[in-house]
């Protein structure tokens, strides 16, 4: 662990403006350098952010919690950094975690936000649409708070995805306390991550900062319920300066929970219509649509044995070498063939048509 990037990380200024020291000055280090020559910084309050981030006796603390706790961080020198995050101008330098981060980078992936008091029609849908897009291999991301959030994530990790969470704390505190077992299964088969250190409380303020995040680690955020002025609205207005898009789900007229939601499509947010929908959005082959190109190729290719066949006896070598069709695929069709009354086998590995047509 490195003290000048995680002194680095305390310091208490914009990311926009640290961001701007890193990129002239390469490495924490080569900032603390620049920072202790008297002079340097005019700017009173940055220097004294700066200086006052340097509390050894504090970052030592941090770096003995994340031995305890096994805490990791990566750094956005770090190649395993969350690349989506990048493109933002306030990203943060350091994010703590627990969990399979590379995986953040291999994956598609889709924000869902909504309402901690949310109704049974906003359960029902979130459910939905996170287990459904883990069965397609998309990183469902949200923010484990009560709700619409801690819904997701159970929906996805009931059907075998991987889920990230966004805190708005440090790693070493489950906020809220009643998602103590989310918590543990995240860590254990999905990514937590904060850029708050460990011993962070859950401060009101650290969460729009948190909201951030959540957008812009997706390539899609989902509104999935919310009021008029909530924090779901607020991440989504994050999302479309991050130039993300935003979908929202449409509710009954009748419901506070979704006055935001249709507020948000009615501003121009895409409506969910359903899986098939935002499965098309995503660029993303639907598994019933994949089970039908399968039989439609599957098709194609029994017919170019079909057609290579004769009433003579043909080799098993001869037809992969005619057909390019790898081996273990030939054989499921040609003993699908065989079934098919199509083709007969005969000793030595050697096949013949039979008369007709597929």
């Amino acid at each position: 662990m490195n003290l000048y990037e995680i002194w680095f990380s305390r310091v208490k200024l914009p990311d926009e403006i640290k961001n701007q020291f890193l990129d002239t000055l390469n490495t924490p280090e080569e900032i603390w350098e620049y920072v202790k020559n008297e002079g340097c910084i005019k700017n009173k309050t940055i220097s004294k952010a700066f200086n006052s981030a340097m509390n050894t006796e504090e970052i030592n603390k941090i770096i003995d919690v994340m031995g305890v706790k096994g805490i990791n961080y990566v750094t956005v020198m770090d190649e395993r950094y969350p690349k989506k995050l990048i493109s933002l101008p306030d990203h943060p330098f350091l994010i703590y975690y627990y969990g399979d981060i590379e995986k953040v980078n291999d994956l598609k992936a889709v924000s869902i936000v909504g309402s901690r008091r949310c109704t049974v029609y906003g359960r029902d849908s979130a459910y939905e649409i996170s287990s459904g897009l883990s069965k397609h291999s998309v990183n469902i991301v949200s923010g484990m708070a009560r709700g619409i959030d801690s819904i997701s994530h159970w929906g996805t990790l009931n059907n075998e995805g991987f889920t990230t969470a966004v805190l708005g704390c440090g790693l070493d505190t489950v906020y809220p306390r009643e998602n103590k077992r989310l918590y543990e299964e995240i860590k254990l088969k999905g990514c937590i991550m904060s850029e708050f250190p460990p011993g962070t409380p859950p401060f009101p303020y650290n969460f729009p900062l948190r909201n951030r995040l959540i957008s812009g680690l997706s390539d899609l955020l989902i509104v999935v319920e919310a009021a008029r002025k909530s924090g779901s609205l607020i991440t989504a207005g994050r999302a479309a300066d991050q130039g993300r898009d935003v979908m929202a789900v449409p509710g009954s007229i009748f419901s506070k929970n979704s006055l935001g939601t249709n507020e948000l499509i009615k501003d121009g947010a895409e409506i969910f219509v359903d899986m098939e929908h935002l499965l098309d959005k995503l660029n993303i082959i639907s598994l019933a649509k994949n089970d039908n190109l399968k039989k439609v190729y599957n098709d194609i290719k029994m017919d170019t044995i079909y057609n290579i066949l004769t009433d003579t006896p043909t080799h098993i070598d001869d037809i992969i070498r005619i057909t390019n069709i790898d081996i273990s695929i030939l054989y499921e069709l040609l003993l699908e063939m065989q079934l098919e009354n199509t083709i007969r086998c005969i000793a030595g590995n050697y096949y013949v048509k039979i008369n007709g047509s597929l």
